[in-house]
């Protein structure tokens, strides 16, 4: 008998395990997008979005996921010299810009950072550890402008949080990806910021060791011209 019930209990194991979805990490500046082009992929993905960096440990730690996709190329390099990326399944797969943001009822300045008061704070992704921070340090380090705004930063733990500050009105300036920006009605844009002044931005995407075969499968999906529509309309570009 009880020979019996182990045989049933396996066969309903098989299609549960057979239905298994695929775990993805994503930049969090991805989630619009990429939701909408998961929708026509056919199989079932699960995604956790956060910033590049807080994943990228996740996955050092041991996080179960499949498919990684960072803002940078930092963090996969990070992850490929620790021996926890695919060999092979890496690929460079949306590029991005960045933007001065306001909050919506306010007319945007024709200078950013000179409309910006001494007790005033600039919203930004942390810039010592996710990309887009990081690209926006690097911008206003150019501009000669980071050594007077270094104390006046606020720093979120992800860009969606950056641009949340700006939305709510509790910064009245950011700097975010153009795509965030684009994808929320209570910030306008108020200037683009010259992409010669920060490293190119890049969304390098790979399968994990041990990944399944379905992440290969994924991968393809991403770059095939249905999803490169997708991440166009929400503002992304090839990189």
């Amino acid at each position: 008998m009880s020979r019996v019930l182990a045989i049933v209990l396996l066969a309903l194991a098989l299609p549960a395990a057979a239905q298994a979805p695929l775990t993805v990490f994503a930049a969090a500046s991805l989630k619009n997008a990429l939701d909408e082009a998961n929708a026509g992929f056919g199989e079932r993905v699960v995604v956790s979005y956060a910033a590049s960096s807080a994943l990228a440990r996740q996955i050092e730690a041991g996080a179960p996921a499949a498919v990684y996709i960072s803002a940078d190329e930092d963090w996969m390099n990070y992850l490929e010299r620790k021996g926890l990326v695919a060999g092979g399944t890496r690929r460079d797969l949306l590029g991005n810009r960045l933007v001065w943001i306001v909050p919506a009822g306010r007319e945007p300045p024709k200078d950013p950072l000179r409309a910006l008061g001494p007790r005033d704070r600039l919203a930004l992704a942390d810039p010592a550890h996710v990309p887009a921070g990081k690209y926006a340090r690097a911008a206003l380090e150019h501009m000669g402008a980071w050594s007077s705004l270094a104390g006046r930063i606020a720093a979120a733990e992800n860009v969606r949080a950056a641009l949340a500050l700006v939305a709510r009105g509790e910064c009245p300036l950011g700097i975010v990806y153009e795509t965030d920006a684009r994808d929320e009605p209570r910030v306008r844009i108020a200037g683009t910021i010259d992409a010669s002044l920060h490293p190119r931005i890049v969304y390098p995407a790979a399968a994990l060791r041990f990944a399944p075969p379905l992440a290969a499968k994924y991968l393809d999906y991403l770059a095939t011209p249905a999803s490169m529509a997708v991440f166009a309309r929400h503002g992304f570009s090839r990189p």
